[in-house]
């Protein structure tokens, strides 16, 4: 039975929604494609009529995500006009992202995997990362676009190596610890 353009283009939707919290949750590898079409309550029969192969669904769910970040970034932003990098280092250096990587940061969860992806993918990543630099970028203090740019690729990198770690020893004193600490420094670095 065929559906309609406006129910297989619903499909496709819940299968990338799916997909990037189970990837985030589980890595690339950690899910298969039947589980994925079982979350997005499809048969997994249907998969290849909207996707060329799990890589291709990675790289779209990897871009969705990273837009949806990019799109909360933005907003936490606006709602923090005093102090927008206060706010997107309080979110993101927080307990409760750390502990939910299915909805947390594509770059924190998987990262690692992205590095060891075809090009599509690793592609994907790099398109999504810019958008993040920039908002962080808008939002250090500084005269120089120049400086403000590094400080923002630096603080990017230090966001994602502690949420990374924190996750790796999640439930011992160190992981907050982890956390506190990036916060800290960073904080500093923006302001030095």
């Amino acid at each position: 039975m065929r559906v309609s353009r406006e129910k297989a283009a619903e499909h496709r939707d819940r299968i990338i929604d799916a997909a990037g919290a189970l990837f985030r949750a589980k890595g690339f590898g950690g899910i298969g494609l039947a589980d994925i079409m079982k979350a997005a309550d499809l048969t997994h029969g249907g998969f290849y009529g909207h996707f060329a192969s799990k890589d291709d669904l990675v790289a779209q769910a990897s871009r969705r995500a990273m837009a949806r970040a990019a799109a909360n970034w933005s907003k936490r932003v606006e709602a923090s006009p005093d102090a927008p990098y206060a706010a997107l280092l309080k979110h993101y250096l927080s307990p409760r992202h750390r502990d939910d990587p299915g909805q947390g940061c594509a770059f924190a969860a998987l990262g690692s995997d992205a590095a060891r992806s075809d090009k599509i993918v690793r592609h994907a990543f790099a398109e999504g990362l810019a958008p993040l630099i920039d908002i962080l970028a808008q939002s250090i203090p500084g005269k120089s676009k120049a400086v403000r740019r590094r400080k923002a690729v630096a603080a990017m990198a230090t966001l994602v190596g502690a949420l990374t770690l924190a996750r790796a020893v999640e439930g011992t004193p160190l992981s907050d610890e982890i956390l506190d600490a990036a916060h800290r420094e960073l904080a500093v670095a923006a302001r030095s």
